[in-house]
């Protein structure tokens, strides 16, 4: 085997930690940019929250990784800001004397939000005929991502070189994995919520048609959850870990998917509106 299974675990920890340092910040400039989070459900913030917070518990009973615990910890400070932009905005917007209305017609009355609330009039007035303001084609878009994807994954590389470098190479001490039933209990309670969390997003992009939102949220989210279960397979295939480590497993992989069919109705709405603009251009 070219690289050891200790090794290889921590080179894709690294990865998945650089992931999850950036996953939240392009939603964090696109709410900047639009001076609104209303692109985000707040239940599903709310149940990541909740989420978070039982892993951080089940991983510190679990006695699992220290990564787990720092990526938990960070995770809960995140979604914390998440929710301060939210409504911080919604109390900017209160305060002006005077707020377009929210959707055409004046169908909400202003200065109230929903989950079911387009965004700002200028994008919620004809969604269908103007596509998203900075978003480009699809092929520039694409590659956009992917190399946003490749850089961090290089980063986090880099970073576990450079802590081999400082370390020495020298092993390191890896805490005793505990089967016990606070610990797995957790783990499982913050795996159905992490899966429940995409349930109200998904719902609402269906009324928004993703606008307000950053796909980058849920690309990163991905290529993190990825390296971190395989991370977890790294370090041995044997019956006890993988039983330590079920919840978190089964948490990160199934969140896999619902992120991935987030991304699929970004493709579906994007496309729809692109049509709409060429059809609305030819004639």
């Amino acid at each position: 085997m070219l690289v050891a299974p200790d090794a290889l675990s921590s080179i894709l920890g690294w990865m998945s930690v650089a992931c999850w340092i950036v996953v939240y910040s392009p939603q964090l400039v696109e709410n900047y940019q639009l001076q609104s989070g209303e692109g985000l459900s707040v239940l599903f913030v709310l149940i990541w929250l909740a989420g978070d917070l039982s892993n951080l518990f089940g991983a510190i009973f679990a006695g699992l990784l220290p990564t787990v615990k720092i990526l938990a910890t960070y995770y809960m400070a995140c979604d914390c800001t998440l929710l301060s932009q939210i409504y911080y905005y919604r109390w900017k917007r209160s305060r002006k004397p005077a707020v377009p209305p929210l959707v055409p017609g004046g169908a909400v009355p202003q200065g109230e939000v929903s989950e079911e609330t387009p965004l700002i009039a200028a994008i919620a007035a004809d969604v269908s005929a103007h596509p998203h303001p900075h978003r480009g084609p699809m092929v520039v878009e694409f590659a956009k991502y992917a190399g946003a994807v490749i850089f961090v994954l290089t980063t986090g590389l880099v970073a576990w070189a450079v802590d081999e470098h400082i370390n020495g190479g020298t092993p390191r001490h890896i805490p005793e994995e505990a089967i016990e039933w606070k610990g797995q209990l957790l783990g499982w309670i913050s795996a159905v919520l992490f899966l429940g969390a995409r349930v109200p997003q998904i719902r609402k992009n269906l009324y928004t048609r993703c606008e307000g939102l950053s796909p980058a949220l849920f690309i990163f989210s991905i290529m993190g959850n990825t390296t971190y279960g395989l991370s977890i397979l790294a370090v041995s295939l044997s019956a006890r870990h993988l039983a330590a480590n079920a919840a978190w497993l089964a948490g990160s992989g199934l969140t896999i998917f619902l992120d991935l069919f987030v991304l699929f109705q970004f493709f579906y709405f994007q496309t729809i509106d692109r049509q709409s603009t060429l059809l609305g251009q030819s004639l």
